[in-house]
């Protein structure tokens, strides 16, 4: 591999991450022929198949899934330096490169907006994905900083608490439960109750709210997205767990509603999450102290009780 281009390391990244020539062709304004070639170039300095076809797609083999790794690696060190040089002229420049767990979307583009009025000249990406997920990219060199409400626990990633997070229990208006008042946690197990999948953070922090409680809910289904829980919560297929802040607007409109539930809302914290032995661009380090320092206050407090529903229009 010592004779290896950044440029076949660049392509190789994109096809992988895509798990397509065209893709990366298109990403790259490249030709597919000519990003085939960077790849069989790679291959041959490798001594070993990158990719293998599977169906109409390609899938990495072994060889490619461990030398993806250290090309990410690679290129994180060489945005790194970019980023570097870009700092000796102006920390308003360059690339924040950030992500957030789903139950985070509806305020998370607030914080980047607000802190970017600080910096108008950088350019962002933000990545939303589950937990599981975001550590995948943090520790890939994919991202520089996730934000999510459950923290890990192995000792590579460094978490900083920044925001308190709240979560509830969601109804339709019209459910018998909406119109109690300090429903036992125990009464739950006998509703349909809709979850988040294995692997967010949501799921996470309700299956421990749930142990703590001594109760076994009845899980009527899981739902990958928090978008189609709330619709589905809202048609009266069940109740369900979900962040405060990410049925805020069902709830101003009237198409959720909070359940009174003892011992609720169940409070968590927001995190923002780094791998802890590496070096973060300057403009990335900037972000996190304005998140420990800001980020409470402009997230703001959401409702965690129930409100006069205000009905359809």
């Amino acid at each position: 591999m010592r004779n290896a281009t950044l440029r076949q390391l660049r392509v190789f990244e994109s096809a992988a991450r895509h798990l397509s020539l065209t893709r990366a062709a298109q990403e790259l304004h490249l030709t597919p022929p000519a990003v085939s070639i960077q790849v069989r170039q790679l291959e041959g300095h490798a001594k070993a198949s990158l990719f293998e076809r599977s169906g109409r797609g390609l899938r990495l083999t072994q060889a490619g899934e461990a030398v993806l790794v250290h090309t990410r690696e690679v290129l994180a060190q060489i945005r790194g330096a970019e980023e570097a040089i870009a700092d000796l002229e102006a920390l308003g420049r360059g690339l924040l490169d950030v992500a957030v767990i789903n139950a985070g979307d509806h305020f998370f583009p607030w914080l980047v907006a607000a802190f970017r009025e600080l910096h108008p000249g950088i350019r962002v990406r933000i990545t939303v994905r589950n937990r599981d997920d975001l550590l995948g990219r943090l520790a890939a060199h994919e991202v520089d900083l996730a934000v999510m409400s459950h923290p890990p626990s192995e000792p590579r990633f460094a978490a900083s608490a920044f925001a308190p997070h709240p979560h509830v229990i969601v109804a339709a208006p019209g459910h018998p439960l909406a119109a109690r008042r300090r429903v036992p946690l125990a009464s739950l197990a006998r509703e349909a109750l809709l979850t988040r999948e294995p692997g967010s953070a949501t799921r996470l922090a309700m299956d421990q709210a749930f142990a703590e409680g001594g109760v076994v809910p009845g899980v009527e289904m899981e739902i990958a997205s928090n978008e189609t829980l709330k619709q589905a919560v809202a048609a009266g297929l069940g109740i369900g767990f979900l962040s405060a802040h990410a049925v805020l607007n069902e709830v101003d409109r009237g198409t959720l509603a909070i359940v009174d539930v003892k011992g609720f809302p169940v409070m968590r914290q927001w995190y923002v999450v780094r791998l802890g032995a590496r070096r973060l661009p300057r403009i990335a380090q900037a972000f996190e102290r304005f998140l420990l320092e800001r980020g409470a206050g402009l997230i703001g407090a959401p409702p965690t009780g129930p409100r006069q529903s205000k009905g359809r229009n």
